[in-house]
């Protein structure tokens, strides 16, 4: 295995030949070119089997996008190209079979929203060199999957669980036609790809819990109108374990507890997060992880039992098992400086897939072998970002206008004095439940090799800061949300290490709302506004929830309250930047995804038609067959070239000389 991240942490890890040598790019004198930050990862997706003996792969193998599976000696075992179709997830059912997860956009006229976003499993058996796609090959079941609930050893035969939308007899009898959406349970034999139902599910399903042998343990039920939330024993609704009031969608059946017998629910619908483990027996509930505030339940890959948990501290993670939590920190030790992420692992973690970035790493893969006491690493996420490329980042914290403590992830252009730079504001997408941590990001690290600091603020409503900042985003879509950002530019600037005067905004989804609002209902703080698939019109977005899910449903009750609608509907106008376009203080950049099933792109047009109408300077940029997650490479790197190429015209990097 050659690399240069691989020589710099080898010799604190221990290299081991092990796994595919995926491609790596040479020497770098110059900043690379944006396209090389626009590709899709050299590794997206990458997992051990539960054995540890080898580990399913997509990565980029010479030109191509692949599916591949390999053994620790480096042998390629199995290789199917996939180009540019959309892939979600990867999981093993035992050693022999891989499930693939892609989504699709598909236009469904029949339904009230046409476009929509589809899941379908591709069952992969690489020593037979066999592929097929669940149900298939059944014309009463829908070609999409509604959800995996895991997969078993039934009768020595593996067998997949899937959620399926059954079709009803039309009324020739010869035929079958669509007549809902909901999903029942389906085994899957994963040879033959026989369906078998397992159980029904109704309009007010909410999922399964299934254990290591493939029996039904626990399901939960969802009533949308009133937002009451159930849990039962088993498939019928004989035992009910518990009942909470959500009316957001708080509450979720998650998994299987720590031992036979108990599943989770985390249940957001009180003044805490708190993660219940249930008895299925009398329903007994006992608190978990009360201490720690986790993003990521982590699970037993055999027995799909609760083994601990990721957490957005130093720490990474928490383990139950003292022996699995000392494996994991001396693993920790050897990336020093490095964030440090577990993919994957064995049961009792012996073997582990992890992945590192930050400092000079732009994302690699390692397979770490404990009782060997050596790693190695597989693969690389950017293979044309090299260490001399990374630019830093670091955690910086500033004080809102009302005093809230915020913290922001800077990335900081290589070489540059921290005096007087340009700023780029970069804040994420959600809004509500998501936050930026420290790594490598590629659109910041495009704008940092540009020579602009980079500011991704993690503003009230982000998650890991505790429950009670997380409930602060509500009803602040227009508002303090906004206001942190700007605060975040003004500290920076008290400090000399931004120039107040040249600074633009970008962001995606909600980070494309918060540029829009920028130049419109902020003025006075951007040179520039770049948005991508971004919200305009705040009551357009929630007509659309209503018309998509039911003015009644979770969904639709979230957006009211996370944009203050729930308490003044007249609020939407007045955060709404399309409603704005007037005020408009800067030059615009919209850019959308012509497939979106959750922004429709049908808000950059009407912000582009009321800017133009208001003699404002912008310009348009739609992109055919990209969705929300700008998940084809194609037009991932057109929208990097643009929005870097828009900042650069309107903000140089470098003042000019009058």
């Amino acid at each position: 295995m050659s690399g240069r991240h691989g020589r710099r942490y080898a010799a604190t890890a221990a290299r081991v030949v092990a796994g595919l040598v995926l491609f790596w790019g040479g020497a770098t004198q110059a900043a690379p070119p944006l396209e090389v930050y626009g590709r899709l990862p050299g590794v997206e997706q990458i997992v051990l089997s539960p054995a540890g003996t080898q580990y399913a792969f997509v990565a980029v193998m010479g030109e191509s996008r692949k599916l591949g599976v390999a053994s620790f000696d480096k042998e390629l075992r199995y290789q199917i190209g996939v180009g540019d179709h959309k892939l979600r997830d990867l999981q093993w059912a035992g050693e022999d079979h891989v499930l693939a997860t892609f989504s699709k956009t598909v236009d469904l006229p029949f339904l009230r929203e046409r476009h929509h976003e589809l899941d379908a499993v591709s069952v992969i058996q690489p020593q037979q060199r066999q592929i097929f796609s669940v149900f298939q090959k059944s014309a009463s079941i829908a070609h999409t999957v509604r959800g995996h609930f895991g997969s078993a050893l039934v009768d020595g035969r593996w067998q997949g669980f899937f959620g399926g939308i059954t079709y009803t007899r039309s009324s020739s009898f010869s035929d079958y036609e669509y007549s809902h959406g909901y999903a029942d349970l389906y085994r899957v034999d994963l040879v033959t790809g026989k369906p078998i139902l397992e159980a029904r599910g109704s309009y007010n399903h909410d999922g399964w819990a299934l254990d290591a042998d493939g029996s039904v343990v626990a399901h939960a039920m969802y009533v949308e109108t009133s937002g009451r939330w159930r849990l039962y024993a088993g498939k019928a609704r004989k035992t009910l374990l518990m009942e909470r009031v959500a009316p957001l969608g708080e509450v979720n059946l998650v998994g299987l507890g720590r031992q036979p017998g108990t599943v989770l629910v985390m249940d957001k619908s009180g003044d805490a997060d708190v993660l219940w483990e249930v008895s299925t027996a009398d329903g007994r509930a006992v608190e978990l992880l009360a201490e720690d505030a986790f993003d990521r339940l982590l699970f037993d890959p055999r027995s799909r039992l609760l083994i601990g948990a990721r957490v957005p501290d130093p720490r990474g993670a928490v383990f139950f098992d003292p022996l699995a939590q000392a494996r994991y920190e001396g693993t920790r030790k050897a990336f020093p400086g490095l964030q440090m992420e577990l993919r994957s692992a064995t049961s009792g973690l012996d073997r582990l897939l992890v992945r590192t970035d930050g400092g000079d790493d732009s994302g690699t893969f390692w397979l770490v072998d404990i009782a060997s006491g050596k790693a190695g690493p597989v693969g690389y996420e950017y293979p044309g970002i090299g260490p001399a490329d990374v630019a830093a980042t670091r955690t910086y914290r500033y004080k809102a206008g009302d005093g809230l403590a915020i913290e922001a992830i800077l990335t900081e252009p290589r070489g540059r004095p921290a005096k007087a730079l340009p700023l780029v504001v970069l804040p994420h997408g959600g809004p509500i439940g998501v936050k930026d941590r420290i790594g490598f990001d590629w659109w910041a690290q495009a704008f940092a090799s540009r020579g602009y600091v980079v500011m991704q603020p993690n503003y009230r409503g982000s998650s890991g800061y505790g429950r009670a900042f997380q409930q602060a985003g509500h009803g602040e879509w227009g508002g303090k949300m906004l206001s942190d950002i700007a605060d975040g530019i003004r500290a920076l600037a008290a400090e000399g290490a931004i120039d107040p005067r040249r600074v633009c905004i970008a962001g995606g989804s909600y980070g494309g709302y918060a540029a829009l609002a920028g130049v419109t209902l902020q003025n006075g703080l951007y040179r520039c506004a770049v948005s991508v698939n971004g919200v305009s019109d705040v009551r357009a977005m929630l007509d659309e929830a209503s018309r998509r899910h039911g003015y009644h449903s979770a969904v639709s009750r979230f957006l009211r309250s996370a944009t203050g609608a729930a308490t003044d509907s007249a609020v939407l106008r007045e955060i709404s930047p399309f409603r704005h376009a007037k005020r408009a203080d800067a030059p615009i950049l919209l850019i959308h995804g012509q497939d979106d099933t959750v922004v429709e792109a049908s808000h950059s047009r009407r912000m582009a038609d009321a800017l133009r109408d208001a003699d404002k300077p912008v310009e348009l940029v739609m992109m055919p067959g990209e969705d929300h997650w700008l998940s084809r490479e194609s037009t991932r790197k057109e929208m990097l070239q643009k929005s870097v190429e828009f900042v650069l015209r309107h903000n140089p990097p470098d003042p000019v000389t009058p």
